[in-house]
């Protein structure tokens, strides 16, 4: 499909077109778009985004030497990349993170104005959980197009509304902040009419201060939504209360809400009910968390006029909540993806009720608490001895708080290898053993370790909410930096 020309996407992006390029645009939507040089596939347009490490404008030439249909970047790297040999539009723009978003901006309005309805989903926790159970639930009945991985940020939210093809009828959006105002930028540019909330949880305390803070920065997206659109939030959230707006419908989810839970059986056959509809569904997954994401994507797409029936198969994202048989019937959670307060305790009730046998937790670090961190350590100490965990292995400074708050056989680590040795001692058959803390502590070695002793034998089911790292020129800039998540 011809997506717009190279005048069209100048003009979109704000961009001088230096260069015209080799060959038409090609692609789903008006132009495919990415800021990694390596990943660049043929007839793909690169943004070259400067970012902590590096300038990814920098490697231009390399993108159109690899096929790119143009580049996008500052106008030192554009002329550079006029004046090579490799052919290939090149656009000069002295923002082109500016001009990426308003192309994302622009197309999101074409698709608007064919009829095209976007959710954008927020929450300190099971954001992406729900996201790819939204897009599941409407994909039965609505040419879906959703965030790919963890393209939720400033970055990534402009290049998953490219990739959004052309007779999409709904977008489901992911979005992460770590400060106040991120929330803010990423609803201007995507424009959603449909906003959920999952819950609001200590994520980020030590940036944003308080709990109230962080609901202000989630609540950012009920503040960004048009009159007459609609808010998805959970119904025991007092924090929320204060952003509501009368001129939005709100539909709440959870215990006592509009959308509400009525049965889950053990063989999967699980009952919602909508004011008076009743909703009856087989998902492929039966974690009470997200069973909660679960209620929040129902009252999305009930919003969107789209009633599910029967069964409900997710491909939830990498590294959250994924279960692998090892050798021994030991069988590995891989939930290391990211970790605050809220998303610990609800692994650790997963894997309370789940497991057959031993139940063992491997927790590092939860990251960007503040002054706060010690004692949120603790608590989920506490609340894993509360919930019969039996073996504990920390990992990193801030988790040897853990070990202090769960009182019973614990062993605190400093580092992932570490872990791996201490674990080879430790496992017997038949365990269950949970792997979660925040990206920057690197648990994905502990299970690749794990993966690679015991001879992963394939996947039991998916847990949910789990997000792989992606890689960018300019200093990873799609996923949260080594030592940070957003929430």
């Amino acid at each position: 499909m011809r997506g717009w020309d190279a005048e069209r996407i100048a003009a979109v992006a704000g961009a001088q077109l230096l260069r015209g390029p080799a060959r038409p645009a090609r692609a789903a939507g008006p132009v495919s778009a990415g800021v990694d040089s390596r990943l660049i596939s043929p007839g793909e347009l690169f943004v070259g985004l400067a970012g902590e490490r590096a300038d990814g404008g920098a490697y231009a030439v390399q993108a159109l030497a690899a096929g790119a249909w143009g580049v996008l970047v500052s106008f030192e790297h554009a002329r550079t990349a006029a004046r090579a040999g490799a052919g290939g539009a090149v656009l000069a723009h002295e923002d082109p993170l500016a001009a990426l978003q308003a192309l994302a901006r622009e197309w999101r309005r074409e698709l608007g104005a064919a009829g095209a309805k976007v959710v954008a989903i927020t929450g300190s926790t099971g954001k992406t959980s729900t996201k790819d159970i939204l897009a599941a639930l409407l994909s039965a009945s609505m040419r879906t197009a959703a965030s790919a991985a963890n393209l939720n940020t400033e970055i990534g939210l402009p290049l998953a509304i490219l990739a959004a093809a052309r007779d999409s009828e709904a977008l489901v959006l992911e979005m992460a902040m770590r400060g106040a105002g991120q929330i803010a930028e990423l609803t201007a540019i995507a424009e959603p009419e449909i906003g959920v909330i999952v819950n609001v949880g200590p994520a980020h305390l030590e940036l944003l201060g308080s709990l109230e803070a962080i609901a202000a920065a989630k609540a950012e997206l009920i503040a960004g939504l048009p009159a007459g659109g609609s808010i998805v939030l959970p119904t025991d959230e007092p924090l929320l209360e204060p952003h509501r707006r009368a001129d939005l419908g709100t539909v709440t989810f959870g215990d006592a809400g509009d959308v509400s839970l009525v049965e889950h059986r053990a063989d999967g056959r699980t009952l919602i009910r909508h004011g008076s509809t009743d909703i009856e569904l087989w998902p492929s997954f039966g974690q009470a968390h997200n069973l909660e994401n679960l209620l929040a994507a129902v009252a999305a797409a009930r919003t969107l006029g789209v009633t599910p029936a029967g069964r409900l198969d997710v491909s939830f994202s990498a590294m959250r909540g994924e279960r692998l048989t090892l050798a021994g019937g030991i069988v590995l959670i891989d939930d290391c993806y990211n970790a605050n307060p809220m998303s610990m305790c609800a692994a650790i009730d997963d894997l309370a009720q789940t497991a057959q046998a031993r139940r063992v937790a491997v927790l590092g670090d939860m990251l960007e608490l503040g002054p706060q961190a010690p004692r949120l350590h603790r608590d989920v100490g506490e609340h894993a001895a509360a919930r019969g965990i039996e073996l504990l292995v920390t990992v990193g400074p801030l988790a040897a708080e853990i070990s202090s708050g769960f009182g019973r056989e614990g062993h605190a680590v400093a580092d992932t290898a570490a872990a791996v040795g201490l674990l080879e001692g430790l496992l017997r058959k038949g365990d269950t053993v949970l792997v979660k803390g925040s990206r920057g502590v690197g648990l994905e070695r502990v299970v690749a370790a794990l993966r690679a002793g015991g001879k992963g034998a394939g996947n039991d089911s998916r847990g949910g909410d789990r997000t792989g790292p992606q890689h960018t020129d300019a200093g990873s800039l799609l996923a949260p930096r080594a030592g940070s998540g957003r929430g």
